[in-house]
């Protein structure tokens, strides 16, 4: 097991990573009404260059996850990062909206090995009784990076142009990858024989699943809490960033900031989830899990009401504070969770959590893009405001069953 100050670098490195891939998720988000323009289609249509990403980004980390459990994840994330340069490179010559799209997905199909790795990587490495502050503090690296790719799509977008972001992405990617890849080679070196994901305490006495992509998946699947696990994550992605991808245009069409200003509000989204990280520990001695799943649904329901209801964008820079630390409320739980469902092939089950994430993004800004161009964003708004809270308490349900199963020794 590696010493705790190598332990700590080894997630800094990967928090930098997640940072990258999460800038890259959110760029396009500000950019939409100015990649509309000079495409000549409509605000809906540029939106394909946010669901491109998610699509592929979901879809590819159904197989990273197998590759991580058999070829060591930290080494995964490294090549990954490095593979996402290229998608971003290409999208800086994009001649058409169609080659954008296609260089969006190249990007998500890459980034697809980063989070959800690095997460599985921290479940082999950390107890779990430490694991959802650990990964509270690992989330800083995604949540910044969020709020930068809103706001540096709409200053790119506004300045020097939008192709100068990819620019950026492609050089960040490859300094993080060699930053990476070194990391690798000094874990190597000092643990030749050891894989990683066999290394830290969660999985001793555990075996780690060395089947075939199919057998690792039917293992995942085979257990009911995961199945309902990745369900709720599927509709938590649909709710939270189908209707978020849009918040930027509707403030931009309905109150005339300029695309950095409005990437900037929504950005305000990341406070609230760095505020989250900073008092996740006494949240949860609080709140308990059941408690955070239900506060969390509630406090995105009040976030997209006042999105919707709000008179002024004044009314979006609270609401997007309060969306994001009410979304770590709930998503928190229900990542911890996903990296303990099927201990025995980690790096698949996590992957296939991630990727249900990103799947229901995906849908749900499809579905949002034909919301805002036929009955505007208030509706979208306003639906998500609705079901968000129901989810929490669903989840909270199904969580105090599996909580009483588990404790009576019933096993999925």
């Amino acid at each position: 097991m590696a010493s705790l100050s190598a332990q700590n670098r080894s997630i800094l490195l990967l928090a930098l990573a997640s940072f990258a891939s999460a800038t890259a998720m959110r760029i396009c988000d500000s950019m939409l009404p100015r990649l509309a323009a000079e495409f000549g289609t409509s605000t809906g249509q540029a939106g394909v260059t946010v669901t491109a990403f998610a699509v592929a980004y979901g879809l590819l980390q159904m197989f990273f996850g197998p590759m991580g459990d058999r070829y060591g994840k930290f080494r995964v994330v490294a090549i990954a990062t490095f593979a996402c340069a290229i998608g971003s490179a290409g999208a800086v010559l994009a001649s058409d909206l169609d080659m954008l799209i296609v260089c969006r997905a190249l990007s998500g199909a890459a980034g697809a090995g980063i989070v959800p790795l690095s997460m599985a990587w921290i479940g082999d490495n950390v107890p779990y009784e430490q694991r959802q502050t650990t990964l509270a503090r690992f989330l800083t690296g995604t949540i910044l990076g969020m709020s930068l790719g809103q706001v540096a799509g709409g200053v790119f977008t506004d300045t020097i142009g939008w192709r100068w972001a990819f620019g950026a992405l492609a050089a960040g990617y490859v300094i993080v990858g060699t930053m990476l890849w070194r990391e690798v080679q000094r874990q190597d070196a000092a643990a030749p024989a050891q894989p990683d994901e066999q290394a830290g305490p969660e999985t001793a006495g555990v075996p780690v699943a060395r089947h075939g992509f199919v057998a690792q998946v039917r293992t995942v699947f085979g257990v009911s809490w995961a199945r309902v696990i990745l369900a709720t994550v599927f509709l938590e992605g649909l709710l939270v960033f189908g209707a978020l991808a849009f918040v930027p245009t509707y403030l931009h069409d309905q109150f005339g900031l300029s695309l950095t200003a409005a990437g900037a509000v929504v950005a305000v989204y990341a406070v609230g989830g760095l505020l989250y990280t900073l008092v996740a520990r006494q949240v949860l001695r609080w709140l308990g899990e059941r408690g955070l799943v239900k506060s969390g649904g509630l406090v995105l329901g009040l976030a997209f009401m006042a999105y919707w209801l709000g008179p002024s964008w004044g009314w979006a820079l609270g609401a997007s504070l309060v969306a994001g630390f009410g979304y770590y409320l709930l998503h928190a739980t229900l990542q911890t969770h996903a990296t303990q469902m099927v201990p025995s092939a980690r790096g698949t089950a996590v992957a296939w959590f991630a990727s249900c994430l990103f799947l229901g993004q995906a849908v749900g800004v499809a579905l949002a893009g034909v919301f805002v161009d036929a009955a505007g964003a208030a509706v979208l708004f306003g639906t998500s405001a609705v079901l968000l809270p129901l989810l929490g308490a669903g989840f909270a349900w199904a969580l105090q069953r599996h909580t009483r199963a588990k404790s009576s020794g019933i096993t999925a």
